[in-house]
């Protein structure tokens, strides 16, 4: 019985994720459905970091909506609790609103907004675009590559087996590059309804408390700036790391190795861009006034620096 349920453990995660749609939840269990989906978010862009293509994550454009789908639970059931508990929906929005708010409900949307924004118009804007393209060329390559195999399969330059191995990642990158295009809205349509949850919790808050709790205007505005504040970013935190995630994978190309091992050998591979550097960053430095007397030992250093080629002491 067990191994059936860990067999089907990602069927049930998406039926409890609707049920988040319909059944209230206490705050200590939004509080922990909250930590949950930061610590997937920051496991897939890990991941997304650390993969040599693609298509050795090619469930991502589903995982995608399950994310997604799992925010918007959590959304409805923090709205919920907001709007129903006079402003309180668990410790963590709470602290979240207090420590970003700090007295100033102004200075708080506005950092909120800035956040939504730069998703929405940055991140989210590039990805999608990306998708696209990358969707079209591997569409419009694949009667190329498939009378490659052909022409090298005749030559006897590969075997039958080999063949049929690339001619399936063929059509699995295809398949992946259209799902990506598609995975692409999802994560656009989630940032306006982050800006839509927030609003409805901004202004449904404080009619629910100024009209049926009688209390005033200030008290009111506080309580629920603060819980609206730390509910959008409890949400968009998540949100912007899969957004930085889908920009990962769409612009991943194929390498020999992870991104963190492509940066640091293409960046040591020219060295006489940090002889440039040295020089006109000492110069800049220098000209404006102030520089600092840590800044020349600093340029020594990298003079010095071992990682690069064909360097000496």
């Amino acid at each position: 019985m067990l191994r059936r349920l860990l067999q089907n453990s990602v069927v049930l995660f998406v039926l409890v994720i609707i049920l988040l749609l319909i059944i209230p939840l206490p705050p200590a269990l939004v509080d922990v459905a909250i930590v949950i989906n930061m610590a997937i978010s920051m496991m897939i862009l890990v991941i997304t970091m650390t993969i040599r293509e693609p298509l050795e994550l090619s469930i991502f454009p589903s995982l995608l909506l399950i994310t997604t789908l799992f925010r918007l639970g959590i959304n409805v059931s923090t709205t919920r609790n907001i709007l129903t508990r006079g402003g309180e929906s668990g410790a963590i929005i709470k602290a979240f609103g207090d420590f970003v708010v700090r007295g100033n409900v102004v200075v708080g949307l506005i950092i909120y907004l800035i956040i939504v924004l730069m998703q929405f118009i940055v991140i989210t804007k590039g990805a999608e675009r990306v998708s696209e393209v990358a969707a079209r060329f591997k569409l419009d390559a694949m009667p190329g590559k498939q009378m490659a195999i052909d022409a090298d399969l005749s030559s006897g330059m590969i075997t039958e087996k080999q063949a049929r191995e690339r001619r399936q990642k063929i059509q699995t990158e295809s398949d992946f590059y259209g799902s990506m295009d598609g995975a692409t809205k999802i994560v656009k349509g989630d940032g306006i309804m982050s800006l839509v949850t927030t609003a409805i919790n901004l202004i449904g808050g404080s009619i629910i408390g100024i009209v049926q709790s009688g209390q005033p205007l200030a008290t009111v505005l506080s309580t629920y700036s603060i819980a609206t504040v730390g509910d959008g970013l409890v949400a968009q935190i998540p949100s912007l790391l899969i957004s930085v995630s889908t920009g990962m994978i769409v612009t991943r190309a194929v390498s020999e190795g992870s991104l963190n091992e492509d940066v640091s050998r293409q960046f040591t591979q020219q060295p006489s861009v940090y002889h440039d550097y040295r020089i006109g960053y000492a110069g800049t430095r220098a000209d404006s006034g102030n520089a600092h007397f840590a800044d020349y030992p600093g340029c020594g250093k990298l003079y010095r620096c071992r990682l690069l080629p064909g360097e000496e002491d």
